[in-house]
Parts: structure tokens; C-alpha cells; sequence
């Protein structure tokens, strides 16, 4: 099936692109909104621009929106704008879905998709936390920590690489402080930096980041692709 993904740059939305294609489906266009705010109730904010790189890396076309209202509805009448483009331009027939336990954004993306005779595919939904994220490494996804908004995820995890140690230490901390280890509540957002889907990976130039006492970003500031070892 021709399919078109939301991408946001992070673990699960490039994730599902990988399964998606590991089900046979051909993924013919990334469809990326940019928030304004990381208030958003549906979209990654940190880093978004970046994910221009990711999809030049896949080589695969990306369709983008810009949002200015943080309003739910004026969000998903965005996307719907994207999906009617990468309908009309890429003759798909369905959409890639990352998400993973959100009934809220699965039953929107399914209301849009039904109106403009789409199929969803959501190959992430309800997969087990440490399965998942072990899995993720297995599978050899590299990606960054951008944001950190929980209980025992302090500063020092920003732009942490998550590698096995890294897991498991996140792995005692969800123990400790019960906060989902795949950031499905919104405990972190990722960014990856190569998987087996890139053709090159993405280096981190510069960056900055931001931090309150509880909540912090990982802003990167200037990035390129270079060749995979």
C-alpha cells in the first residue's frame, strides 16, 4: 500500500515508517506540521525544522505546515490539509501513525483519514514500554533526548544519545518515579540521528540547552548529514 507518514523526527514516528516498510508498504511522503509553541497538544516541537535532514537522509519527499494557533482543531484542519496534498500528489492510500497509546490522536487521525478514504496504519499501537524501547536498540535506532518534562529526568539527559546503559538507567528511574519509559505521556520527546532507514546520519553542530529546575530543551542549532561509517 502507498502510504504517507506523520513525522515528527522522533523515535516512534520514524519507528513506524521502519515497520511500515518492513510490512511491505512503500512510504511515498513525510507529512510534518511546524508548531509554534511546545504547548501543543498533538505535535513535537523541539527540533522540528531538523527534520528536513532526516527526510533528505530517507530520501523520501516531505510535504510541511506551518501552525501559528495552538488550538486542537485548527491543528488537525492542518493535517487534513496535508493529507488532501499527499493524496493528490503521491496517490496514497493510507497513513503511518506513530502512536503508541494516545486514543485521542488515533481517533482524530482516523476521523480525517476516514473523510478522505484513507487507511491507518499504527504498526507502534500498544506495544509493551521496555519490549519496545529494547527493541529500538536492537534494531540500531540512534536518537537524542530533546525535551525532559517528568519526575526523575533532570538536565542531564538532554541531548543524552540513549545506547544500553542509557536504557537501563531510564529503566531504574521509571521504577523510581512510574513515569512511562516510551514518553508516551509526554515525559520526553526524542530526535533521531540515524537508523538503518538513513543513508546518512545527522551530526550535531551546535546546540544549546534550556532548563527550569523541572522541565528543559535541547535546542539544536545547527546540524548537517554526513556519510555513515
Amino acid at each position: 500500500m502507498k502510504l504517507a507518514a506523520l513525522f515528527s523526527g522522533g523515535k516512534d514516528s520514524t519507528y513506524a515508517i521502519y515497520l511500515a516498510k518492513k510490512l511491505s508498504h512503500s512510504v511515498d511522503a513525510l507529512l510534518t506540521l511546524y508548531p509554534n509553541s511546545s504547548e501543543s497538544h498533538l505535535l513535537h516541537y523541539p527540533n522540528i525544522k531538523f527534520t528536513s535532514l532526516q527526510a533528505e537522509s530517507m530520501k523520501i519527499p516531505q510535504l510541511i505546515e506551518k501552525i501559528t494557533d495552538i488550538n486542537p482543531e485548527t491543528e488537525f484542519k492542518k493535517l487534513e490539509k496535508l493529507i488532501i496534498l499527499a493524496k493528490e500528489k503521491y496517490s496514497i492510500e493510507g497513513i503511518v501513525h506513530g502512536g503508541i497509546l494516545s486514543k485521542y490522536q488515533k481517533d482524530n487521525f482516523s476521523l480525517i483519514c476516514k473523510k478522505n478514504n484513507l487507511e491507518v496504519v499504527s504498526p507502534l499501537w500498544d506495544t509493551k514500554p521496555e519490549s519496545y524501547m529494547d527493541e529500538l536498540l536492537k534494531e540500531n535506532f540512534k536518537y537524542i533526548i530533546s525535551s525532559v518534562s517528568s519526575d526523575g529526568l533532570d538536565d542531564s539527559w538532554l541531548g543524552q544519545i540513549i545506547d544500553k546503559n542509557g536504557l537501563e538507567n531510564l529503566k531504574k528511574l521509571q521504577k523510581q518515579f512510574r513515569f512511562n519509559l516510551n514518553f508516551e505521556g509526554g515525559e520526553a520527546e526524542t530526535f533521531v540521528i540515524n537508523c538503518p532507514l538513513f543513508e546518512k546520519s545527522l551530526f550535531i553542530q551546535d546546540s544549546t540547552t534550556e532548563w527550569d529546575g523541572y522541565r528543559g530543551r535541547f535546542e539544536i542549532l545547527e546540524a548537517k548529514l554526513k556519510d555513515n561509517a
